[in-house]
């Protein structure tokens, strides 16, 4: 079981590593940095001398070769291809050691068949050129992965040393961790919305949006899940009223779940569990400062990937909670 915990913490930090590197890549406007996959320009890597370069012009001539944006794309694609190996791995080591749980050894089967259909995503990402609904479910899905790898890790950690009496949390709290994981996972989909509909630009002021509590917004168009206005998709093709929609939404939405992790957060510690909610606490505040940092400072790269990764681990740390027992 050691050999398990301690691969399922490497892919635990690598699954981070894997968005934020998505999430850079995105933010960059570099999800189109590779026009082929797996490849890149039908390269194993990238295309760096004068010669590759002439070949890979000659090959995608609609997508001109762009250095700065193929090389996140492609240290993404290996990075995630690194964990999806070493989740392999688990599940071998799980069927190897008769110590593993059923529990584990089915968590790291599932996680198996999933990382396979993120590598169809991935795929699906370039092939339709950034469709939003695509983008937007190739990032939730990550999210997913890298969380229940750390769940992974945290049922191997504590196979022998749970302490059962405090993570076998009250009906009550399950309930209230399954509805927080509920509205963390609708507001991570609205980022994820605003982020592939290019949105994020949409409201410029904080608190109010361009000197208003709520400008005038097409809700209909922005949450229309059927839109095919092709056919590339990179920069965002909807219109101005539609973006705010889906901008403000997620501010909405991050008033809401602000409102009931504070309200999980005093239910923990009406259940003489302090430390928790001191967590919980943290990670919803640096979430907080991050998401009105990257309106009031335009969307630094940095804060940006780091509103990413405030949402993963959020959500992560609800699961586990949820989950870890």
């Amino acid at each position: 079981m050691e050999r398990i915990k301690t691969l399922s913490f490497l892919s635990g930090i690598l699954g981070i590593i894997v968005v934020g590197l998505g999430a850079w890549t995105r933010l960059a406007d570099a999800g189109l940095g590779c026009p082929d996959w797996p490849g890149c320009y039908g390269f194993a890597t990238i295309p760096m001398n004068p010669e590759e370069i002439e070949i890979a012009n000659a090959k995608f001539p609609e997508t001109p070769y762009e250095v700065a944006k193929a090389i996140p794309e492609v240290v993404h694609r290996y990075f995630a291809a690194t964990l999806g190996f070493l989740i392999v791995c688990i599940y071998a080591l799980t069927l190897k050691y008769k110590e593993a749980t059923p529990n584990i050894r089915n968590l790291s089967l599932f996680l198996v068949i999933w990382v396979i259909l993120q590598g169809a995503f991935g795929y699906l990402t370039v092939s339709l050129k950034l469709l939003p609904q695509i983008v937007t479910t190739h990032l939730m899905a990550g999210f997913l992965t890298a969380g229940l790898v750390w769940l992974l890790y945290f049922k191997s950690k504590d196979s022998s040393t749970l302490d059962r009496e405090y993570w076998n949390f009250s009906l009550r709290t399950k309930n209230l961790l399954n509805l927080g994981l509920v509205f963390v996972a609708i507001q991570i989909f609205l980022g994820a919305w605003t982020s592939t509909n290019y949105a994020s630009y949409s409201c410029t002021d904080f608190p109010l949006c361009q000197g208003q509590l709520l400008p005038d917004a097409n809700f209909k168009e922005g949450f229309n899940f059927f839109q095919s206005i092709g056919p590339n998709y990179l920069g965002g093709l909807l219109d101005h009223e539609s973006r705010l929609a889906i901008h403000l939404s997620h501010r909405f939405g991050a008033l809401v779940v602000t409102l009931y992790l504070l309200f999980l957060s005093y239910h923990f510690i009406s259940q003489q569990k302090n430390n928790l909610a001191a967590c919980l606490l943290l990670i919803l505040t640096l979430q907080v400062l991050l998401g009105i940092s990257n309106v009031v400072f335009a969307l630094p790269l940095l804060v940006a990937v780091g509103h990413n990764l405030g949402g993963l681990l959020l959500i992560t740390y609800l699961g586990v909670l949820r989950f870890r027992e």
